[in-house]
């Protein structure tokens, strides 16, 4: 995926199992939004640095115009809840789970994990404008804490 591009059709959950969203329809009507990716929920640098930074930061990126904050990882739908559940946010942030990996395959935002569970996304950042990304920043490893954190992506949005 790369600026210009629209986001993947693809079905990814919310919730639950059985709440399915399409993830280009979702950021559709959006006039700016950010989707970043983690490697995976409850792991240390995206829970206590990544996630942590975007609810730090919701006020600066709102006052950008910024209408949804998105985080999207491979675990399922019940993980996802938990871990959105573990940081008592409310709905600052909507936590995506993509179980399948088709999201980051069809993003080519995936890579080999090996023992945090094979398939995984990379760690990045993007702004989505009406279901097109308009900037996208990927960690270079894959999985840093750098380009892909709030404070980074505030001075692009």
């Amino acid at each position: 995926m790369k600026a210009g591009d629209k986001l993947p059709s693809v079905t990814v959950n919310e919730k639950n199992p059985d709440h399915n969203i399409n993830i280009a329809e979702f950021f559709a009507p959006y006039k700016k939004a950010i989707l970043f990716g983690v490697p995976g929920a409850f792991t240390p640098g995206c829970t206590k640095t990544h996630v942590p930074g975007y609810l730090e930061n919701y006020d600066k990126i709102k006052e950008k115009g910024v209408e949804k904050i998105a985080v999207i990882s491979v675990n399922d739908a019940f993980v996802m809840q938990a871990w959105r559940d573990h940081y008592n946010s409310g709905d600052k942030i909507t936590f995506l789970a993509d179980p399948r990996a088709e999201f980051v395959k069809a993003a080519d935002l995936h890579f080999n994990a090996g023992g945090l569970g094979g398939t995984r996304s990379k760690r990045f950042v993007a702004i989505v404008e009406n279901g097109i990304v308009t900037r996208i920043d990927i960690e270079p490893d894959n999985s840093g804490l750098a380009c892909s954190l709030a404070p980074a992506i505030l001075g692009h949005i």
